[in-house]
């Protein structure tokens, strides 16, 4: 059975506004051949409904969707509709958007649960289709309805930019670390060089000094040796 998953949060209850829910829908892909196209003049009604009935809602609050063959999608385009009728019955619907604009775009019909739902339109298809979306266009059918959309970035692409930061945090802790190592002319140095007798520092770059050949002048403390 090919199922979507959506990812939500629910602020709609207040003491878990920040909790994800997980919600499976059952894909038409198992029931017609090829995903339902609605034409925008049901997206009108239903945007007139939200403007005038306090029971119709709009909720930005999708995180996620996965399909079937568990791909990420990206969650600017869909929009999840939640409803329960007077007779206590639910319905979930999942779009996905052709365009981007609130008003005036085509949508497929992509899932909808629970199952009861996906029996009722496998035996009657589209018919069922259009009985089911007059029913949510109808505010004294409804107890409620809600429209669930995208809230920011996924949170697939939330991981990446989270993977993609601790990269370069990574690469900038690796900088500063090499900012950090001693000169390797100093602490490192292999140590053929003198040592001053007296403070006991080495002499690394003395111009013209050759041991045993010249006076000894020790640069830090000032100690000389013939």
């Amino acid at each position: 059975m090919n199922l979507f998953k959506v990812f939500t949060l629910t602020p709609w209850d207040s003491l878990n506004s920040d909790t994800l829910t997980e919600v499976k829908l059952y894909s038409l892909k198992n029931i017609f051949n090829r995903f339902p196209v609605i034409e925008p003049e049901f997206f009108d009604d239903i945007l007139s409904n939200l403007y005038k009935f306090k029971h119709y809602s709009w909720v930005e609050c999708i995180k996620r969707i996965i399909g079937p063959s568990d791909e990420d999608y990206d969650i600017k385009p869909w929009n999840l509709m939640w409803g329960m009728d007077n007779e206590r019955r639910i319905f979930q619907f999942l779009f996905q958007k052709v365009k981007d604009e609130l008003k005036d775009f085509q949508a497929t019909l992509v899932a909808l649960a629970p199952p009861e739902l996906g029996k009722l339109f496998n035996q009657y298809k589209e018919e069922a289709i259009l009985r089911t979306l007059s029913l949510l266009n109808n505010p004294k059918t409804m107890k409620f309805l809600m429209v669930l959309a995208p809230k920011g970035k996924s949170i697939a692409e939330e991981q990446q930019l989270l993977h993609v930061n601790k990269g370069d945090l990574e690469k900038l802790k690796f900088n500063k670390m090499f900012k950090q190592i001693p000169n390797i002319k100093g602490q490192w140095f292999p140590e053929y060089s003198p040592r001053c007798p007296n403070c006991n520092k080495l002499i690394i770059e003395i111009k013209g000094f050759n041991v045993g050949l010249v006076k000894f002048i020790c640069p830090y403390c000032g100690y000389q040796k013939s």
